[in-house]
């Protein structure tokens, strides 16, 4: 008869004789382990998605994605354990997404056959909400330790169970031991988080027990098992297979970023104007110096050099409005001809076509003076002056172009509104082959994802 039926059951082990040192470079050494957890970790929520929706449709968690999670948490905890969540062992961690009953650290999630369809919307979120809460202090973010260092204030926010693993690594450095009290709190803590994990990936409708287990045996495994049934069992994750699903997760995502690209730029083709311009929101520009510049580079992300550029972005249209009576300068010029303009002129010089924060001011100039009268210079390839809306229609061409605002008397203090447009030919072939390219993508990624995760059955 089971006595504890607690779905999941953590234990761990301390060694008897950890080395006193070699916990300084153990982050060093779990570099490998943590370029695959990246991967895997990648995939966990995709797949966990995936079983989100077969739960709804049929109360169970598909066997082969149960095992995938459960292998992702297996390794993750052996890590953890290994490194700075517990630093329990020297033993270092195997490669694998299978039970390792030997290992010091172990991770069992019974498999349940039927799960609630209701609770899978709800308790990953809303009724986890009071356990992360907890938990935030235990990993990390919830909270906060700062202490001063000279004239400095010096801040660690890895959570209670780093905080007090590092603690048990400074005792082990000049005692040899490792408090065990230290290490009873630390396995609580990580059996609290990995309950909750479990719970939050659907893996089990038990409601996470607001206590640590402190220890490293769970009471759980003291439970008298059931007897097995004699059944048919899916085989364990090979290296392949567990490639495959985080190939075909990342061929998911991918395909999500080009179909959503590619839905955003048809959704963008179908917003022309009447005149067939894909047009910028209008924004206002403004700099207490003398110039407003906008290099081609900076504006159309496509290579100046390029021989078809006209093809690319058609005909470029810029409407430059004032909203007063001051008359306004615009022209547009090579980016040669304008930085030799603009030296030593105070301007101020934009990264993008919206008046974001992350804007240049011209270079250190160790001369300023003002500029000359716009309209006196001959680099304009195409210019405008005067009050209200004014427009410059230019076609693009190979090589480095500049859009120069200034007010037409060449004084400071420059406003104006802008707006950029183009016809952008390219931009419907380009939508259909970035969304064809994403469903593409999705395909491949659910196909390899399906034959990855196709159990493999044996008698």
């Amino acid at each position: 008869m089971v006595t504890n039926t607690s779905p999941v059951r953590l234990t761990a082990r301390l060694d008897d004789e950890p080395s006193r040192w070699l916990w300084l470079v153990k982050w060093l050494l779990l570099v490998p382990h943590l370029i695959v957890l990246f991967f895997l970790w990648v995939a966990f929520p995709v797949v966990t998605f995936v079983a989100l929706v077969a739960i709804l449709f049929t109360g169970r968690y598909p066997r082969p994605l149960f095992d995938f999670n459960l292998g992702v948490m297996r390794w993750t905890w052996r890590v953890w354990c290994y490194g700075y969540g517990a630093l329990a062992t020297d033993r270092y961690p195997p490669f694998s997404l299978q039970e390792e009953p030997d290992y010091p650290a172990t991770l069992d999630v019974t498999y349940p056959e039927h799960l609630s369809r209701g609770l899978v919307l709800v308790k990953w979120w809303l009724l986890a909400i009071p356990h992360y809460l907890v938990i935030a202090f235990f990993t990390g973010g919830g909270g906060y330790a700062q202490w001063q260092w000279g004239d400095r204030w010096v801040g660690f926010d890895g959570g209670l169970v780093a905080l007090l693993s590092v603690f048990a690594g400074v005792a082990l450095l000049f005692t040899g031991r490792y408090p065990r009290g230290i290490f009873d709190l630390v396995i609580g803590m990580n059996r609290w988080v990995l309950r909750v994990a479990a719970y939050a990936a659907l893996m089990t409708d038990e409601y996470p027990p607001f206590r640590l287990g402190l220890g490293g045996p769970d009471a759980a495994t003291h439970a008298e098992p059931e007897p097995e049934k004699p059944e048919t069992r899916p085989a364990g994750w090979s290296p392949a297979r567990t490639a495959g699903v985080v190939v075909g997760v990342l061929l998911l995502l991918a395909g999500v970023g080009a179909a959503g690209s590619g839905g955003g730029l048809l959704w963008l083709d179908s917003h022309r104007d009447s005149s067939g311009y894909v047009t910028t929101p209008t924004e206002l520009y403004a700099d207490d110096g003398y110039a407003l510049r906008f290099d081609a580079e900076d504006l159309a992300p496509v290579d100046r050099d390029w021989p078809w550029i006209g093809d690319i972005l058609g005909d470029v249209r810029i409407e430059v409005s004032t909203s007063d009576n001051r008359p306004v300068f615009a022209g547009i010029a090579r980016t040669a001809d304008v930085a030799s303009y603009l030296d030593g002129v105070p301007h101020r010089r934009y990264h993008d076509y919206r008046n974001y924060q992350h804007m240049a001011v011209a270079g250190s100039m160790p001369r300023v003076r003002p500029p000359d009268m716009p309209a006196d210079m001959d680099i304009w390839v195409d210019s405008a002056s005067g009050t209200g809306t004014m427009t410059l229609d230019w076609t693009p061409r190979p090589g480095d172009w500049s859009l120069v605002v200034m007010n037409s008397d060449a004084q400071q203090d420059v406003r104006a509104d802008l707006a950029f447009a183009a016809t952008a030919p390219a931009l419907p072939p380009v939508a259909i082959v970035a969304l064809g390219t994403g469903v593409v993508l999705l395909l491949g990624g659910a196909v390899l994802i399906a034959l990855a995760a196709r159990p493999r059955r044996h008698p």
